[in-house]
C-alpha cells in the first residue's frame, strides 16, 4: 500500500517531460512588405462603409516567405472606429523548418485606439511547419513593418 501511495504521489506531483522539447516558446523576428489591393465586396449595400481587400505580403528575418489573403473591414461615421478580420496562408521558411500555416486576424480601432490578435489557426501547420501554434505582433515603425511571432509546437 505505501508504495502505491508514493507512485500516485509520482504521477500527480513529478513533472511530464513527453515532447516538452516542442512544448517551449520560440520566438521570431523580422520585416515584411505587404500590398493591399481592393476588391468588390459580394452584394455591397449602397451607403455602407465595408470594404474587402487582398493581401500579398514578403517576408524577411527569421520567417522567410510570402502570404496570400483577404481581409474584410467595416469604417463607422465616427473617425479612427472600425474593425477587420483577415486570413492569410503563410508559405516559406521559419527557422530553417519549411512548411506553411493560416494566421487569423481581428482587429478594431476605437477613436484611433488600435487593438489586433493574430493567431496561427489551429491544426493549420503544414510540413515541418505541422503543429505549429502562437501568435503574431506587428509593429509599423518609420514606414516599415516588422513582425514578432511567438511560436510552439504542440
Amino acid at each position: 500500500m505505501k508504495h502505491l501511495l508514493v507512485l500516485a504521489l509520482l504521477v500527480f506531483v513529478a513533472p511530464i517531460t513527453i515532447g516538452e522539447e516542442d512544448a517551449v516558446s520560440h520566438f521570431a523576428s523580422g520585416s515584411f512588405e505587404v500590398k493591399l489591393s481592393p476588391q468588390p465586396l459580394h452584394d455591397a449595400l449602397e451607403g455602407t462603409k465595408l470594404g474587402r481587400m487582398s493581401i500579398d505580403k514578403t517576408f524577411e528575418g527569421d520567417l522567410e516567405g510570402t502570404s496570400k489573403g483577404e481581409m474584410l473591414m467595416a469604417m463607422t461615421e465616427v473617425e479612427g472606429s472600425a474593425g477587420y478580420s483577415a486570413i492569410e496562408v503563410v508559405t516559406g521558411s521559419l527557422e530553417g523548418r519549411a512548411g506553411s500555416f493560416v494566421l487569423h486576424h481581428k482587429g478594431t480601432m476605437n477613436r484611433g485606439a488600435a487593438e489586433a490578435a493574430i493567431t496561427v489557426v489551429p491544426d493549420s501547420g503544414t510540413g515541418e511547419l505541422e503543429g505549429i501554434a502562437g501568435s503574431m505582433q506587428i509593429e509599423i515603425k518609420d514606414g516599415g513593418h516588422f513582425y514578432t511571432f511567438e511560436y510552439r509546437f504542440d
